[in-house]
């Protein structure tokens, strides 16, 4: 377990062991310049991105709305198109389910690449910054 771990139901566990090591080192040292960059503002600088951090998605929403998204239109296209494209929705609900077993499914490591953040990687930097106006 890493300092960014720190969520109650382990999802950011599961997600950082299915993430290449290289990928968790590149969103720890973000994370980590982050901390530092804003550590050295103002307070109100820091609040502003303590309500940043707030509003910021995790891989878990984004991968959520990323799987609705798609099994939507794959149910639209479904039925104005053709049937073959209930195919589509059956996939993305088993790369779902697949994801919370296991903590991976395939856009994942492209999510992760982008920067996509667990909960417990954006509230370590968060708690770190509010931390810092003590």
């Amino acid at each position: 377990m890493t300092k960014y771990d720190i969520e109650v139901n382990n999802s950011a566990d599961r997600v950082r062991r299915s993430t290449s090591d290289s990928v968790n080192n590149e969103i720890d040292r973000q994370t980590d310049c982050n901390i530092e960059k804003y550590a050295a503002l103002s307070e109100d600088e820091i609040r502003g991105r303590i309500l940043e951090l707030d509003k910021e998605w995790d891989i878990e929403r984004v991968l959520e709305i990323n799987a609705s998204t798609i099994a939507l239109t794959g149910l639209a296209l479904g039925v104005v198109v053709n049937k073959k494209w209930f195919a589509l929705p059956a996939g993305v609900l088993l790369f779902l389910m697949q994801h919370s077993i296991q903590g991976w499914c395939p856009p994942l490591p492209i999510l992760r690449r982008l920067g996509i953040r667990t909960r417990g990687e954006i509230d370590y930097e968060k708690y770190s910054l509010i931390n810092s106006l003590d």
